[in-house]
């Protein structure tokens, strides 16, 4: 196939970047991004420039410790992107293109472009590619374009060597590499940005068959990252891997499908429209988030990525504005992303807010609710699934309630990635993964376990406009052979204020030791009644949840603790156990979550 000359065409509308640029300098809807670009600016300005060593780089593999490196090494990113966006903005400033030219010198000498967590020290790193060292080259590629000559021969010359180094000869020559046919996120960062790095700098006759080569092997990654996801579009690792892995997807499908002049057109593909509306599916109200696995409860938008799928597909909703992310907010400081808010700002204009929302995606075990009323948005998810999902938490029958953009019932998240957290042997230590830091029950002290095997049922997912209905058989789930049947059942009641009622049924061969229904918040529960707590909001002008339960049943017991978050920080969270007193072969337990706007006194 014969491919168009790479061009500036590509980026800015009618091929025109200074035009693009004065607009972003001058218009209303970009003042917010200028203002934060320009304080990172001018802090990074009045910061010393770090850089890596290898002190820092093996703290991972002596001690399991990712942060210390990763801040610096984001660090530097970010003094890149802001840099390169500033002299785009700015050209006529000296003092942001000297301190672009220092950070592009700076990346361009470091010996990995790869984490140490994605590294050994024992090989060498000459042939290694990870997800960090894909992203970097695509970046320095793209940026080689954009600025043209006013990036010196000698860092061009060096781009380009790297690049070819770094990423290209590796990918045709030393592979395979085990993310080349991955089902999750690395297919699609590591050979999309491979291939769109190789559509940037490969441009003459004698690149053709190079080009061919490259984009042949991405394009099979990419059938690899599609098979990934079910019919429903439904992305296991969470919403934040859907933004990644499905961005970066994206990045590439659209320069090859500029460069191709249209021919290569992976947005054809059903499935791909499909993924494209899962975003919409995930909010339950301001921007909290149905964040299984390892995912964030609260999240922005990239505009220019929804805002992208939404000119490409009728059915995909543009986001609300006031969900527009930061330009600060990315802690690894990717500059893909930050560089296409900008330039596909304006595909289609966005919505006042996202709709009520009722959806069963059948291929995740996920039931997702939005509900608006009167008192605000109230939002339920539920899922089902298995314990061997890409990120995965053993979390089968989790679930969550939002009011407003506050969680009530919570799933903690992503912790913070050590060597550990990623060992099949540590993992389910961590209470952000295993079941202990979920709303699951503990049965004879025993939590749920790792495994395809352990996977849900689902009997019944029913929706009707007052109300949805969700079972699921979940007894596969624990290592438990006197187990014979637990079935949850969830009743959501979409009224003025929603009420939630679930119902848990145990079938044992003999009666169990001990029972315990457990839930999870991240806000202080507080006894109330006898059979009755409510869980307090943490900010003015949102409700109370009020929990019922047997008290002749069972027995409350309110725990505080703490967890490392993903960004290293302890975070408090809270469990409610509700600790069966009438232990039998058949149980059978009823609770009901209550919405309530007035405060406990």
């Amino acid at each position: 196939m014969k491919f168009q000359a790479i061009s500036l065409g590509f980026y800015y509308p009618g091929g025109d970047a200074e035009a693009f640029w004065s607009k972003v300098r001058s218009s209303p809807e970009y003042a917010d991004d200028l203002e934060e670009i320009r304080a990172e600016g001018e802090r990074l300005l009045a910061a010393p420039a770090q850089e890596l060593s290898y002190s820092t780089f093996s703290l991972f593999h002596t001690q399991g410790s990712r942060l210390e490196f990763e801040q610096i090494y984001f660090e530097k990113r970010r003094r890149l992107n802001t840099f390169a966006l500033l002299s785009l903005l700015e050209p006529e400033s000296e003092c942001y293109h000297t301190a672009l030219l220092d950070a592009i010198w700076s990346i361009c000498s470091e010996l990995t472009w790869c984490l140490p967590a994605h590294v050994r020290l024992d090989k060498s790193v000459s042939a290694e590619i990870d997800l960090f060292a894909a992203e970097t080259g695509f970046t320095l590629a793209e940026l080689r374009l954009l600025l043209g000559d006013r990036l010196p021969e000698i860092l061009r010359s060096r781009i380009a060597e790297l690049v070819e180094d770094r990423l290209f000869r590796p990918f045709l020559e030393q592979g395979p590499y085990s993310w080349e046919e991955a089902e999750h996120n690395w297919s699609a960062v590591c050979a999309g940005s491979i291939g769109s790095a190789a559509l940037l700098l490969l441009d003459s006759e004698e690149d053709a068959g190079r080009l061919a080569r490259i984009l042949e092997k991405t394009e099979r990654s990419m059938e690899f990252y599609l098979r990934g996801f079910g019919k429903d579009g439904a992305c296991l690792e969470g919403l934040g891997y859907w933004n990644y892995g499905f961005g970066y997807f994206i990045y590439y499908a659209d320069l090859l499908l500029k460069r191709s002049g249209g021919q290569q057109d992976w947005f054809r593909r059903e499935q791909v429209r499909r993924i494209a509306g899962f975003q919409q599916k995930c909010f339950l109200g301001g921007d909290a988030v149905a964040n299984f696995s390892d995912a964030l409860p609260h999240a922005a938008v990239h505009l220019g990525l929804s805002r992208y799928l939404a000119s490409k597909y009728e059915e995909v909703q543009p986001p609300p504005l006031r969900l527009r992310t930061d330009y600060r907010d990315d802690h690894c400081s990717r500059w893909a992303p930050a560089l296409r808010n900008l330039l596909w700002r304006e595909q289609r204009e966005a919505r006042s807010d996202w709709g009520p929302i009722d959806v069963y995606l059948e291929d995740a075990g996920w039931f997702v609710s939005r509900v608006a009323a009167d008192a605000g948005v109230f939002g339920w998810a539920a899922k089902g699934g298995h314990n061997d999902e890409p990120h995965n938490h053993n979390d089968l029958g989790q679930f969550m309630l939002a009011h407003d953009g506050e969680f009530y019932l919570s799933d903690l998240g992503c912790g913070e990635y050590t060597k550990d957290y990623f060992r099949d042997e540590g993992r389910y230590d961590y209470a952000c993964n295993g079941a202990q830091g979920h709303s699951v029950p503990v049965i004879n002290d025993v939590f749920q376990a790792a495994g395809r095997s352990r996977q849900a049922q689902i009997r019944e997912a029913k929706i009707t406009e007052m109300e949805d209905k969700l079972t699921m058989e979940l007894s596969s789930a624990y290592p438990l052979d006197e187990l014979t049947s637990f079935t949850r059942s969830w009743s959501w009641h979409k009224s003025k204020l929603p009420s939630l009622a679930l119902q848990d049924e145990f079938r044992f061969k003999t009666a169990p030791g001990s029972l315990t229904e457990r839930f999870v918040t991240l806000l202080p529960p507080v006894l109330a009644t006898e059979g009755g707590l409510v869980i307090l909001p943490g900010r003015e002008g949102t409700a109370d949840l009020e929990l019922r339960y047997d008290a002749d049943l069972l027995r409350p017991e309110i725990n505080r603790r703490t967890f490392r978050d993903h960004f290293g920080r302890d975070t408090v969270w809270y469990t409610v156990d509700l600790h069966a007193l009438q232990l039998k072969r058949t149980m059978r337990f009823q609770f009901q979550f209550q919405f309530a706007l007035y405060k406990l006194k």
